[in-house]
């Protein structure tokens, strides 16, 4: 299966935020009951020291973090296992960062309107970043920009939770959308999102070409890359 050029409904401007927030909904749903969010604490886990539980909160951000669903969900995490952590989401959409702070009034949680790449952390570096279901809207070319991006402004090291393009998955996912799901920005991007993923050798190829020669890739249960770059 090659990969796919053609553009989500998602990445356009002309969608109400109401759908946009169904969307948002359906896919965190999608995360927790397809082992998603799984995924994204077993990225924060190969990251963190073994001394995490002592001193200072560990600082994680994630860009692209649409309604901050992977933010709760360490957040979640770090309270079951008293590891204090200070929580970022940073998003270019201001109707998600208005709609995470709504939903997520917690302190420990801080939010940004911006493009990724504009950020400056101003000498306070995360640090961990990392994505979920993002890097697959950006063609090569973008993805090896964001890597050396994310390495740059990283402390401890930055992973990447995004999906295999397969031929079964692409097929149960549209099975599963067609028969469930109540969002037509589900049911259109999400195939779709399969089509513009990844295989393997894409990851080794966008790793070498970003000169980051030290990082793990990591097949994940449904259908998930767990890429992992540490310090």
């Amino acid at each position: 299966m090659h990969r796919s050029t053609d553009t989500e409904l998602l990445d356009r401007d002309d969608i109400s935020f109401e759908d946009i927030k169904r969307n948002m909904q359906e896919l965190n749903f999608i995360n927790a009951r397809l082992g998603g969010h799984a995924v994204t604490i077993a990225g924060i886990k190969k990251c963190l020291p073994r001394s995490a539980k002592a001193g200072n909160p560990v600082r994680v951000c994630e860009i692209g973090c649409g309604g901050g669903d992977n933010l709760l969900a360490i957040n979640n995490w770090s309270v079951e296992n008293n590891i204090p952590v200070h929580l970022t989401g940073i998003d270019i959409k201001q109707e998600c960062i208005a709609y995470a702070k709504q939903r997520i009034p917690l302190s420990n949680f801080s939010w940004l309107i911006s493009d990724y790449a504009r950020v400056d952390f101003a000498g306070q570096r995360p640090d961990i970043i990392f994505s979920s279901l993002f890097c697959h809207h950006f063609n090569p070319g973008q993805l090896t920009g964001m890597m050396r991006w994310m390495q740059h402004n990283s402390r401890m090291g930055f992973f990447i939770n995004d999906l295999h393009r397969n031929r079964l998955a692409y097929h149960a996912i549209k099975l599963l959308t067609t028969w469930f799901s109540k969002s037509y920005l589900v049911k259109h991007d999400a195939p779709l999102s399969v089509q513009r993923g990844f295989v393997r050798k894409d990851w080794q190829q966008i790793m070498q070409q970003s000169g980051i020669h030290r990082y793990s890739i990591e097949w994940k249960w449904a259908f998930r890359w767990l890429v992992t770059v540490t310090a």
